[in-house]
């Protein structure tokens, strides 16, 4: 018992060609037996032979055009005359174009008008005149018996029992050829739409990825900025304190919000009163976690379309976030917003080895400490994440933007530059 989809046992294929060939042979002995009794040693061969054309006609082609040879040779050679067994041979003319090789096809085409030529050369008139009365065409048996021009006709005949099967095996060969093609062109789109399905759950995952990376990193870096403040606050000034705290809080909520947001909005942007007033918002959110922060805003603001709106908040955001965690507690931040032509981002920070003035080395960040204490797994992580500057430049690439990072050894210390040139596209 076979299972669905297994393909059956190589004898079995071969069950309908055995049955063809044994009732070809069995035709063809009674009939030598019945019609040539004088002609039993090479007519069995040419029967054999016809026979066995018959049974390789499907799943070997060519030796099929091979015994069909040899039985016309056969046939020639000793004088056998013709028999109607050799219709059969119709067969293997379907089976060369149907399923042989392209130099079977060409050598069975040419086989045809050639073996018809043979036949009416070296055949009696009288051995025709008893194929064509045995098929049943007797117009032409009746031609050759009187001793007419029986060639041409029989030769055309000949020609025709052999090139109509073989012209419907080379149709149905390239019928099958087509189907096979069209199976292969929906399989190939089917890879092509499961490949493009992939790639844009992917490119979802990645956005996904960089939008929570922006929103938790920069509020987990504003929440620790506070926190390693407040470690510096006198103890007598509760007031103080208590500001601190509540600006921890305050930008907890703002993430978990933010973070909401992203998971739930199909383009990833903060849910906010406007774009102008979200970049405030980061400013003084990052003034609130006790940096000095230096804003310059030149030229008009104008509103932006949502996609470049989500840009320009996402890698201002990161450019703060990046200087909170590597710039130094007691340097301002510099933060300049240029509205002409484009709309150019541009934070400037001093690069410095200590949290804040009189931190102690454990009050470090982790890109400040000393290699000794820093985790390689984190920095792994960290250069293997794929976002940060990574993302910025693709958000920005991907509207036509750029970006351009730069560390600076200056008198006052190393300064660490990022600039972002968002283009400026009217509100539809």
């Amino acid at each position: 018992m076979t299972t669905v989809g297994t393909p059956p046992p190589a004898w079995q294929r071969w069950v309908p060609d055995a049955s063809a060939a044994v009732a070809a042979l069995a035709l063809g002995v009674l009939e030598v037996r019945s019609v040539l009794p004088d002609e039993h040693a090479a007519a069995y061969v040419v029967v054999l032979a016809v026979a066995a054309g018959v049974g390789l006609s499907r799943a070997l082609p060519a030796a099929a055009l091979g015994a069909a040879w040899f039985a016309g040779a056969v046939q020639v050679t000793a004088g056998v005359g013709a028999m109607t067994v050799e219709v059969l041979l119709a067969v293997v003319a379907f089976g060369c174009a149907r399923w042989g090789s392209a130099v079977t096809v060409w050598l069975s085409g040419l086989s045809m008008p050639l073996g018809a030529l043979i036949a009416v050369l070296w055949l009696d008139s009288n051995l025709v005149y008893r194929a064509l009365d045995l098929i049943g065409v007797r117009l032409l048996a009746q031609t050759a018996y009187r001793g007419g021009d029986w060639r041409i006709p029989a030769s055309l005949l000949i020609f025709a029992l052999l090139a109509t099967p073989w012209l419907l095996g080379l149709a149905l060969r390239f019928l099958d050829r087509a189907r096979r093609s069209r199976d292969s062109q929906v399989v190939a789109e089917a890879e092509r739409d499961q490949a493009e399905e992939i790639a844009r759950l992917r490119e979802d995952q990645a956005r996904l990825a960089r939008d929570v990376h922006d929103v938790v990193g920069h509020s987990l870096a504003v929440i620790l900025a506070q926190a390693e403040s407040a470690q510096y606050l006198p103890e007598a000034d509760t007031e103080a304190l208590r500001r601190t705290m509540a600006n921890i809080a305050t930008s907890a909520r703002t993430s978990l919000q933010d973070v909401r947001q992203v998971l739930s909005s199909p383009d990833g942007r903060p849910a906010a009163s406007g774009q102008h007033g979200d970049l405030d918002a980061l400013v003084e959110g990052v003034r609130a976690s006790g940096h000095e922060v230096v804003s310059t805003e030149v030229g008009a603001p104008r509103p932006l379309p949502p996609e470049l709106e989500v840009v320009a908040f996402r890698v201002l955001q990161e450019m703060l976030t990046n200087a909170i965690r590597h710039g130094r507690r007691d340097e301002p931040v510099l933060v300049e917003r240029h509205w002409e032509g484009e709309l150019r981002l541009e934070v400037r920070n001093v690069v410095g080895d200590q949290a804040g003035p009189g931190a102690p080395d454990g009050a470090r960040d982790l890109e400040t400490r000393p290699l000794a204490s820093v985790d390689l797994a984190e920095l792994r992580a960290q250069a293997t994440a794929g976002h940060g500057l990574e993302g910025m430049r693709r958000r920005l690439e991907a509207v036509g933007g750029r970006l351009d990072v730069r560390r600076r050894e200056e008198p006052g210390g190393a300064t660490f530059t990022a600039t972002a040139w968002v283009p400026l596209r009217a509100v539809r």
